[in-house]
């Protein structure tokens, strides 16, 4: 089998997942070549039980109760056949090239492990103007030409998780991860907009000596309902990014994690607190909760190594 599409869900909108198989459906890469697997991630609402999978010869749905976007990928994993796996969120609408694409790329650049491309939104309703400066946070990008790179601090060149693309070596590489750190990043879980999961697969590829990168063939579009542009949800996205950022720097790119409740980093934040208004001042506080946060996570794992 050459791919895997896995297409993680929770307690999806209808109209949304419907949009992600047209989607799906319009590839041009033949249906013989590529499985499809639905991964349910303990929705309230089962999702294998009202989801059509007739129209592909190799579709299928499984259910992991294990709640969080990591349980779901890595049940994924284990369930696969592809050598090249692609996994989809469900609010990401492939491009009718993407799966074939993905597949050329890796004939192509033989050293890539993980990869992926440009990310477009579909906004539900515009964008308030007041949110619109944050609006890099919901994963959206632009990729103009291709980047590539083995080194860990070379963001520009690092794969997100919408259409993300992994080599079966890589993937596998990223179980046997998991399973020795117990304590590794949960990603999206319910309610709780933590990330960095699509970072911790690029770092293991690193690690295993693959390269990483995008490439503007790759397109997906984003689907983003009304309520993400609330500045409720944004503040606790900003939260759970800081937080996840934090780990991911610490653990990966040896930034050192210091506690904000220090004279240093008091005054570090009155200055941006004081210099800021508005949901700018609102920011702050949750960038300051997501590293204390962050702080006390790697406090944890601490004791629980000693």
């Amino acid at each position: 089998m050459d791919v895997t599409v896995i297409v993680c869900t929770h307690n999806p909108r209808k109209d949304y997942l419907e949009r992600v198989m047209q989607g799906l459906k319009d590839q041009s890469l033949e249906r013989g070549r590529w499985e499809l697997l639905v991964v349910d991630n303990a929705s309230k609402e089962p999702v294998c039980e009202r989801l059509n999978l007739d129209w592909h010869p190799g579709g299928r749905c499984v259910r992991e109760e294990r709640l969080g976007l990591t349980e779901a990928r890595l049940r994924g994993i284990r369930e696969s056949r592809g050598e090249l796996l692609v996994f989809v969120d469900d609010d990401n609408v492939l491009g009718p090239g993407y799966l074939e694409t993905a597949l050329h790329l890796g004939k192509d650049w033989t050293r890539i492990g993980v990869y992926g491309g440009g990310i477009r939104p579909e906004f539900e309703h515009a964008p308030p103007e007041r949110v619109r400066p944050y609006l890099g946070h919901l994963a959206l990008r632009e990729v103009e030409k291709p980047r590539w790179s083995n080194l860990p601090t070379a963001s520009d060149s690092e794969p997100w998780g919408a259409g993300l693309c992994i080599r079966r070596r890589v993937a596998e590489a990223y179980v046997a991860y998991s399973l020795e750190k117990p304590n590794r990043l949960s990603d999206r879980r319910g309610t709780q907009l933590d990330s960095g999961g699509d970072t911790e697969i690029c770092m293991v590829a690193l690690g295993a000596g693959w390269g990483m990168g995008v490439f503007p063939e790759l397109q997906i579009t984003h689907l983003i309902p009304a309520c993400r542009l609330e500045e409720s949800y944004l503040l606790r996205l900003v939260e759970g990014l800081e937080f996840s950022w934090a780990l991911i720097g610490h653990r990966f790119r040896g930034t050192h994690l210091r506690s904000g409740w220090t004279v240093g980093g008091l005054l570090r934040f009155l200055r941006d607190w004081i210099g800021s208004s508005g949901l700018e001042r609102k920011m702050c506080l949750a960038r300051f909760r997501g590293r204390e946060r962050a702080c006390r996570e790697l406090a944890r794992a601490r004791d629980f190594s000693l």
